[in-house]
């Protein structure tokens, strides 16, 4: 839920969700407070920078056009999936608390 309900149709999540999950979740900081992103050409666009990490996977889905840009709000995260065309993350839930984070992922490891 995006603050209390779903976010605007063809927007990201700007509001953080009220209550906290009881489940955990592992997602790639992408963006903290007062950073201002997007998406565009399933890439996210960060203070007008698109992004260059290597990592996560092409978006092509429809939860990957959000060209109306959103600011992060001050203590919170924006999380993203790598798998960004089907995953669950800040854009349909929201910013996270960053008292949220319980973890910090040192080493990835694929074939």
């Amino acid at each position: 839920m995006c603050g209390g309900g779903p976010p605007p149709m063809g927007e990201m999540c700007a509001k953080p969700t009220a209550e906290q999950s009881k489940v955990s979740f592992v997602k790639r900081v992408v963006a903290v407070g007062g950073d201002r992103i997007s998406m565009a050409g399933g890439k996210l666009v960060r203070n007008d920078k698109p992004e260059t990490t290597k990592g996560p996977q092409a978006c092509e889905d429809d939860g990957c056009e959000f060209p109306q840009e959103i600011t992060v709000p001050k203590g919170h995260l924006f999380l993203l999936g790598d798998k960004r065309g089907s995953s669950d993350d800040s854009r349909f839930w929201g910013p996270v608390p960053e008292d949220s984070v319980v973890g910090k992922l040192w080493f990835v490891y694929s074939d």
